[in-house]
């Protein structure tokens, strides 16, 4: 079996699919973005493009090696991503020849569905309690929102009280059983990060994600390894090299790779299993679309750490398409009790609707993520 084409569809609202097709008729997707860059991703498919055609597609471990080591400059957001949607679309391809899960290609499954978080509230965390309230009737057992609006190196009192009473809020509206997960969104800086640390512990919280950004824990290890509640990050992390220290620090409890971001399946997996020989918990990221999700259900079928996994359903940044629309059977996400089922249909468990990508990708999509700044003009991480 040959490689033949890789073609990329932007889509709405911010995703990017790829279609790799071969020889012998077995086509397979991924999902290759960084948000707001996919233009850029979909250019260094194109490049890699090159290492790709004329390969047989089942030589995965193989075509991966070369993607990352073939170019001499290896890793950052851009080269994984692309990287990632091409090894995803490959594993599709292998399943799906062979009539299997991708889950069964890497050794079966150690259960049978995973937990799964409703995302509730915007980028500023105003108003979210009906929303929490809103995502347990539907039965979730847990929510995620944004932690707190943009903060000055040093803020004022009055910032960290709202962020508080709006995690009060939460809490107060879903009972002391469901999980909330609080993201920091990497938008606050070492000295607010210790107060917000401190003063969100008496709400009992599933995890603070990002308390800071990756490239500042360092500052932060002494609060991160003595608060009583999980640190999750890795969002922005890349590979299993950006992974090794975060890891030996013993400040984080929770990794979040994302299959779309971190090298896809093989790299990702990698990672997962690095953790587990920390026992930190895996919880893949993934606020994107449904080629990502069923990757990463992919995953969290064979790895034991993995605890819920985040998806995008109704995220606020949706607006124009969502999760389900890009599949012929959108039942293949169920939820149920909170939980959804690993997909055990051939490949990545899903089938594309091919021709409704086509007709999105002409309207495509220019998304940016917005630019925030403080009081006194200077620029606010968002």
């Amino acid at each position: 079996m040959k490689v033949t084409k890789l073609t990329t569809y932007a889509v709405p609202p911010r995703w990017l699919f790829l279609k790799i097709e071969t020889d012998e008729g077995f086509v397979g997707w991924g999902e290759p973005v960084i948000e707001g860059r996919a233009a850029t991703v979909a250019a260094a498919v194109e490049e890699l493009s090159d290492y790709v055609v004329g390969k047989d597609p089942r030589n995965i471990e193989d075509i991966w090696t070369v993607l990352y080591r073939a170019g001499f400059y290896r890793g950052g957001p851009i080269l994984m991503s692309a990287i990632a949607g091409i090894d995803q679309a490959l594993w599709d391809i292998k399943g799906k020849a062979l009539g299997v899960p991708v889950h069964e290609l890497l050794g079966g499954k150690v259960r049978d569905k995973i937990r799964v978080y409703s995302w509730i509230g915007g980028d500023r965390p105003s108003e979210t309690a009906a929303a929490a309230k809103s995502a347990v009737d539907l039965g979730f057992t847990a929510v995620k929102m944004n932690g707190t609006e943009e903060l000055a190196f040093i803020d004022t009192w009055e910032k960290v009280e709202r962020s508080i009473a709006n995690v009060a809020a939460v809490r107060d509206a879903v009972g002391a059983n469901v999980g909330i997960g609080v993201d920091f969104h990497g938008r606050v800086h070492k000295p607010m990060a210790k107060v917000l640390i401190s003063e969100l512990e008496p709400y009992k919280l599933m995890f603070i994600e990002e308390p800071v950004l990756s490239e500042n824990v360092d500052g932060l290890l002494d609060t991160m390894r003595n608060t009583p509640t999980p640190i999750a990050l890795g969002e922005r992390l890349f590979s299993r090299w950006d992974f090794k220290d975060i890891l030996a620090s013993g400040a984080v409890d929770i990794i979040q790779p994302d299959p779309s971001h971190a090298g896809g399946i093989t790299e990702t997996r990698k990672i997962a299993f690095m953790a587990e020989a920390y026992d930190v918990a895996l919880a893949l990221h993934c606020p994107l679309g449904p080629i990502a999700l069923a990757t990463c259900l992919q995953i969290d079928a064979g790895c034991y750490n993995a605890f819920i996994q985040e998806q995008s359903l109704g995220i606020h940044y949706n607006k124009s398409n969502d999760l389900l629309d890009y599949v012929v059977d959108p039942s293949v996400f169920a939820y149920s009790d909170g939980m959804v089922a690993i997909p055990n249909g051939p490949g990545l468990g899903i089938e594309v609707n091919e021709e409704y990508v086509i007709e999105r990708a002409q309207e495509g999509h220019r998304w940016r993520n917005p630019v925030w700044r403080h009081a006194d003009g200077s620029f606010a991480e968002w």
